[in-house]
């Protein structure tokens, strides 16, 4: 996967003072680039000391990543933790070893006799408490290396199935082979590994083409600025848009 965020534009700022920017900024972000290269850009681009996120987003998926800044990025954890809504599409008929649209097809099977009774059947199952098994093609850490380290040298390794809540999980348009989705969970779901399962449980498997974020807690998409255009500003611009630190939107769903 290729980093697409633009280098120019480098911070020619002194880094001195610059945590007087102490907050979050909403962005929605471009597929392609990773978390990471977020936060680095927007580093760079105004000489900020210190920038976090409240929360991975894969790098083809899109939406909704709070960066912290300054002071802000004491709040991760919070935000970290706080519940997630998403949109997502699914598609029958083909699994790959990610799990996603990003990876090697591993098998292709016959779809067609999926109906949409059968598969909101199948999404309702995922309803309340469950207990989800992490995917190797994950941040999870076992013996203090990264499950996706591991995958990347053909290791499999024993993992501890994880309690998750879903809050919401309903069908909003079924045009197989894509269905589309949306869905309100807790921290720590992995939305790509329920596409999946699903699949294997219809049959025909299943891998998560395309997620959207929605919200993070109580912040919405909707309020969040496209990542160009905050690469765009000046910095006392951004400044117009960082959310203070004593006015941070973070709540869990009931």
């Amino acid at each position: 996967m290729t980093n697409d965020i633009p280098k120019q534009g480098r911070s020619d700022i002194p880094q001195q003072g610059a945590e007087t920017f102490d907050g979050i900024v909403l962005v929605d972000k471009p597929a392609g680039p990773t978390s990471h290269d977020v936060v680095a850009a927007i580093r760079r681009r105004f000489g900020f000391l210190k920038v976090g996120h409240g929360g991975t987003l894969d790098p083809q998926a899109t939406g909704l990543l709070v960066i912290l800044i300054g002071r802000g990025t004491g709040f991760a954890d919070r935000f970290m933790g706080s519940d997630k809504t998403y949109a997502g599409c699914m598609r029958l008929g083909i699994s790959t070893d990610t799990q996603d649209a990003q990876g090697k097809i591993l098998e292709e099977r016959d779809w067609t006799g999926v109906t949409r009774e059968r598969l909101e059947e199948e999404m309702n199952k995922w309803r309340g408490d469950v207990y989800q098994t992490p995917p190797m093609v994950s941040a999870v850490k076992i013996d203090g290396v990264a499950l996706y380290r591991r995958a990347r040298r053909g290791e499999v390794v024993e993992r501890e199935p994880r309690l998750i809540h879903i809050y919401e999980f309903r069908l909003t348009e079924f045009d197989p082979p894509r269905v589309h989705f949306h869905l309100r969970c807790t921290k720590g779901t992995y939305v790509r590994t329920i596409c999946a399962d699903i699949g294997e449980a219809l049959g025909c498997g299943a891998h998560l083409e395309s997620l959207r974020r929605l919200a993070c807690g109580e912040c919405r998409v909707e309020d969040a600025l496209p990542l160009d255009s905050i690469l765009s500003m000046d910095r006392e611009t951004l400044r117009s848009h960082i959310i203070p630190a004593a006015r941070l939107p973070i709540s869990r769903s009931p």
